[in-house]
């Protein structure tokens, strides 16, 4: 397995991975690894274009029924003489 060494790392963020390391009962070490785990296997999910990603989000309020209203015909355009 691969090993890397991260320099110059801020204080308080060393800080926070400690205590959420301690709160889940690990290493410091094992905590960076779940959490590296993590973030890169969110960006590995096949991204959907946004037409799909607006329709799950709005799905579970059924707006496949919305009755769509009827069009209106076009205006004339303005007369600039």
């Amino acid at each position: 397995m691969a090993s890397i060494t991260v320099r110059n790392l801020d204080d308080g963020l060393k800080r926070r991975l400690r205590i959420r390391a301690a709160e889940h009962g690990r290493s410091m070490e094992q905590e960076a690894r779940d959490i590296l785990k993590a973030a890169l296997n969110e960006d590995a999910a096949p991204s959907t274009n946004l037409g799909t990603a607006i329709h799950r989000l709005f799905r579970p309020f059924g707006v496949e029924n919305l009755e769509i209203p009827p069009r209106e015909p076009m205006r004339e355009p303005p007369q600039f003489d």
